[in-house]
């Protein structure tokens, strides 16, 4: 019997994929925006079932997001391995949509990564590395070409020689390539890779969205002249309609298995209740045969399935993530990340053995700063979360609970508060920039569960004390379709997690509230979250 493999094989937030193969093993990377640590970092042996090993960029000194807007930050990682040495290569996209492109290197994948080697004069974004069989490196990305733009956002493809041990480009840039079709914009993601006696030049075009695509080009110089697939677009789901499954399928990667096989990882999007991603761009794979010298995607589909035959390896299981943290390790798990750099010691496992503490502060989930926020992707269609959650409220102006959080605009908080003077439990929805309260239950204990079940687009909110209590509902039908990249906008996908927050109000007998920092007990403690898909 066939073995078979569920896609997407990273479920969730998981854009932009790079893959590469060192001997038996397989590593991955991915986007990360706004979050910290950057660039996650996965393992696999058999490309289906991957384990996280951290994250590329887990120090402050390799990347600064402070006050960086939504959909910036780190954009689009190309990973590659050459003589022993691992290299990480990205785009950090400042405020002003301002390009900044640099690497990271290490022996160890799973160890520390070094701090970031800035390029000049390194336009555009999305870059690669490509290492010759003569011993050259060269560095592809993408640049507004210097012809000028036929049309918005048309882009050019252009290499140019790097020296990896001097960190700076050599020799002239040269444009390769502008895409397959005349009209498409967006070039960008481009790989090279030398298969036989050719260069294939692989990119994306169409834009991130419904349009997106694959295409690919070769030529008998890494220079040129590159010549167009006739086959083009080698994969795309833009002519599906908007009813298909699977969405916006686009910025591929190829990778060989040590047995000759060829597969390709790619991003796209499942909807739910319509055309709503709530998920982001997922990471998916499909195989890939040659014919005539030219690749085929998903042969005789010519389109990404949710169940494809597994490649021709041994299958590797890693274990599986509990459904419940229990906040018991030394350390967060690598699922969780932070909004922004994380400043200040604001969260701790080690002050409450057994509980995540954050200690309150000002930064709120819909400003532009480091919230006292940790969260995890959703990566199933239909889950299941829950917390408990122990927190005193000390004036109007502290809240803590569970965030479900697309950006700042777009967002639920279902959080313990003080409204004139009395502590309460309510549904707060952000939509557009504005907030409303769904729902709100008055609750005086000091310790509360919470949780909220999706399923699609229709999201449930209940609360208990403990855990042989009832659950009581506070929302039954919440619309989920707010956290939607349709609604949202930007390129990420959806959190779940906690948060604690102060902001000026007053104390239960009406004062003037003290400032939460200058207070012992302004945190809350959380004594475990769950996660589970239901799909």
């Amino acid at each position: 019997m066939l073995r078979t493999f569920q896609n997407p094989v990273l479920p969730g937030f998981y854009p932009d994929p790079s893959a590469i193969r060192v001997g038996d093993d397989y590593y991955l990377v991915t986007s990360s925006f706004e979050y910290f640590p950057g660039v996650p970092l996965f393992h696999s042996k058999d490309l289906v079932h991957w384990r996280q090993l951290g994250h590329v960029l887990d120090r402050a000194s390799q990347l600064n997001l402070d006050g960086i807007l939504p959909s910036r930050g780190i954009w689009a990682p190309t990973i590659r391995y050459h003589d022993g040495v691992f290299y990480m290569i990205t785009t950090y996209v400042d405020n002003d949509k301002k390009e900044h492109n640099f690497y990271v290197t290490t022996r160890d994948p799973a160890g520390d990564w070094s701090d970031p080697i800035w390029l000049e004069d390194a336009p555009g974004i999305d870059p690669s590395l490509f290492f010759d069989e003569d011993g050259r490196a060269y560095y592809t990305g993408n640049r507004v070409p210097p012809e000028g733009q036929d049309h918005p956002k048309h882009m050019d493809i252009w290499l140019q020689e790097i020296d990896l041990k001097q960190g700076r480009l050599i020799g002239e840039k040269e444009s390769i390539w502008q895409g397959a079709l005349k009209v498409a914009h967006a070039q960008e993601g481009p790989h090279l890779y030398r298969i036989g006696d050719w260069y294939y030049l692989l990119i994306a075009e169409g834009g991130t969205g419904h349009t997106h695509a694959v295409t690919i080009a070769r030529s008998r110089s890494v220079r040129g002249p590159y010549e167009g697939h006739k086959a083009n677009p080698i994969l795309t789901h833009r002519h599906l309609g908007r009813e298909y499954p699977i969405v916006n399928v686009g910025h591929g990667e190829l990778v060989q298995t040590q047995h000759g096989d060829w597969w390709m990882f790619c991003l796209a999007s499942r909807t739910a209740g319509g055309y709503y991603r709530n998920l982001g761009r997922e990471t998916f794979l499909a195989p890939v045969v040659w014919e005539q010298e030219w690749p085929v995607v998903s042969p005789g589909a010519g389109r990404l399935e949710l169940e494809v035959q597994a490649p021709d390896l041994p299958e590797t299981v890693w274990p599986a993530d509990p459904v419940r943290d229990e906040f018991d390790g030394s350390g967060l798990s690598p699922v969780w990340n932070f909004l922004r750099t994380p400043r200040g010691d604001f969260w701790s496992l080690a002050e409450r053995p057994g509980y995540l503490r954050l200690r309150l502060k000002q930064e709120t989930l819909s400003g532009q700063g480091n919230p006292a926020f940790v969260g995890r992707r959703q990566q199933h269609l239909s889950f299941r979360a829950a917390v408990q959650l122990e927190f005193k409220p000390g004036h109007e102006g502290e809240t803590a609970g569970l965030a479900l959080f697309h950006n700042g605009d777009h967002h639920f908080r279902c959080e313990i508060a003080l409204e004139r003077g009395e502590r309460v439990l309510r549904l707060m929805e952000r939509q557009g920039g504005r907030e409303r309260r769904l729902a709100a239950a008055a609750w005086a204990a000091d310790r509360i569960q919470l949780k909220v079940e999706a399923h699609h687009q229709d999201y449930r909110f209940d609360y208990r004390e403990h855990d042989s209590a009832e659950w009581t509902p506070l929302c039954e039908h919440a619309d989920g379709r707010l956290l939607s990249t349709d609604r949202a906008g930007g390129f990420t996908g959806t959190y779940i997690g906690l948060y604690a927050c102060t902001q000026p109000g007053t104390d239960s007998t009406g004062n003037e509230a003290l400032e939460s920092a200058g207070r012992d007990d302004a945190f809350a403690d959380f004594g475990w979250f769950e996660y589970e898909g239901l799909d």
